[in-house]
């Protein structure tokens, strides 16, 4: 199904992450689910292992392997612990405005750490106040000689609480050529994080609150020049966030299909196994075909997107149907457990709602519809994917 797309070393890398997961990830879930803590020491462990810099070129200490390589990596996390494959999702959304809007110096400082693991990268955009309407933002930078002064905070900011340097976008004026984005250490005096609120799914995973106090930031922060907030927030969410809450989509949809299926051939049912009853084949099957196509569409898109090829729509597409087909394979997978699927002994609650949170963030199933409309109308406004082919990791 996917070998026009993977070669050997797509799937070397598989079973090296599959196995890592397997060994590291999956003995820590329980725990992650029982404590709801920020697993700090886990999400180092798994940075060390040099994938977040999939994408960061080897001049930069990286892995140089591009987003087909990266989504097989946050699908086999994902496929074990939703948490820890958001995790890594949230770090590459750090990753991309670093590569595609980072001077030479700013590259040459944080691009390293991050592939050796010792940096992990965020980006923060959404305000509780504004939500998704991003010119609605009010937090601000002003000026003062050779710094900037924020003021201000960010909510749902994946990797809150684990994170060393924040790629943060405010108002430096008005309108949409007012805002702007910068890189602020974890460790700036007037920088502080809200408390962790555990929520509903991916127990491990950090999303919370960033805080800005007369936070002093050195104008060489400035991510690309003053106006650029904008391009810096919708191509980290167009290009990575859409590509990357696939893969996690993809993993969560994956290991529904296999404990779904594991658990209807060992229940007997009538003297015989519950998967040889035709009602049950038939969710089975319909949950195999939900995930061949959700597959078969993330590795599209990121293909062309290696290629540097024009993808916005297959990425808005891509996230589209991994999300809306994790989320009834969840709903299928419940039906086929039934009163099992309820208890907590067995993963499939847990996978139904870690699913639920890829639904909102970089753009919700309408959002993407919408989006898709304008292609079909041809009235989208431009590609991502053709004005940043030439830059970054390409």
């Amino acid at each position: 199904m996917t070998d026009s797309f993977t070669m050997e070393h797509h799937e070397r890398l598989r079973e090296e992450v599959r196995a890592f997961a397997e060994t590291e990830i999956r003995p820590c879930t329980a725990d992650m689910e029982t404590s709801r803590e920020v697993q700090h020491e886990l999400s180092r462990l798994i940075a060390e292992q040099g994938w977040i810099g999939v994408t960061i070129d080897p001049e930069y200490g990286g892995m140089g392997l591009g987003h087909l390589a990266k989504t097989i990596i946050i699908e086999e996390l994902s496929r074990v612990s939703g948490a820890m494959g958001a995790m890594v999702q949230a770090s590459q959304l750090g990753v991309a405005k670093i590569l595609h809007f980072g001077d030479d110096k700013q590259k040459k400082t944080w691009l390293p750490a991050v592939a050796d693991g010792s940096c992990l990268p965020t980006i923060a955009v959404t305000e509780a106040e504004s939500g998704g309407h991003v010119l609605g933002m009010t937090a601000s930078a002003v000026r003062d000689g050779d710094d900037y002064v924020l003021n201000g905070r960010k909510v749902f900011v994946g990797n809150s609480h684990v994170g060393d340097l924040h790629g943060v976008v405010v108002r430096t004026g008005p309108g949409s050529k007012g805002l702007s984005a910068f890189l602020v250490e974890s460790d700036r005096p007037g920088f502080s994080l809200g408390p962790h609120t555990p929520a509903m799914g991916l127990h491990g995973f950090s999303f919370g609150e960033l805080v800005f106090e007369d936070c002093r930031v050195p104008a060489a922060n400035l991510l690309g020049s003053e106006g650029d907030g904008l391009p810096v927030a919708y191509s980290s969410s167009v290009l990575y966030g859409r590509a990357n809450l696939t893969a996690v989509s993809l993993g969560i949809h994956q290991a529904l299909v296999e404990e779904t299926c594991a658990f209807a051939a060992a229940q007997q049912r009538y003297g015989e196994p519950l998967a040889a009853l035709p009602t049950i084949k038939m969710k089975l099957g319909q949950m195999q075909s939900r995930l061949m196509t959700a597959r078969m569409l993330a590795y599209h898109a990121v293909d062309r997107l290696d290629r540097g090829l024009p993808c916005d729509a297959d990425l808005m597409n891509a996230k589209l149907v991994n999300v809306e087909g994790a989320m009834d394979t969840a709903r299928t997978a419940m039906e086929v457990h039934a009163a099992c699927g309820l208890y907590t002994d067995r993963p499939i609650e847990r996978y139904l709602r870690d699913a639920h949170h890829i639904f909102a963030p970089a753009g919700t199933s309408d959002v993407q519809l919408l989006r898709l409309s304008e292609v079909a109308l041809g009235t989208s406004k431009g590609q991502w994917s053709e004005r940043l082919a030439a830059s970054g990791e390409r």
